[in-house]
């Protein structure tokens, strides 16, 4: 069993690092320090919102709008880093 655990655990992990960079990212372009028309900068935003839309969408929708700030990334982060201890700590108590 533990091994499941270390691979949830660590596909969440990577899963919150790739949102980090697509925050990241987008404040870098919305700045203009990266340039969407370099095709590296295009395919690594394409790809960091591919994998994370589908999960921030729904919590965009039921936020209030901030007025241009967007705290879904981290309400996200917040609610996989709980699942992953949650987890981690019901098998635990399993065994």
């Amino acid at each position: 069993m533990q091994p499941i655990i270390n691979l949830l655990s660590t596909a969440i992990t990577l899963y919150v690092w790739v949102l980090i960079i697509s925050a990241v990212l987008s404040w870098l372009v919305a700045f203009n320090v990266v340039n969407t028309r370099n095709q590296v900068v295009r395919t690594i935003g394409d790809i960091c919102h591919r994998l994370t839309e589908p999960a921030l969408r729904p919590i965009r929708q039921r936020i209030p709008n901030l007025g241009g700030i967007d705290i879904s990334p981290i309400i996200l982060i917040l609610a996989l880093f709980f699942v992953r201890d949650a987890l981690i700590y019901w098998i635990a108590d399993l065994f």
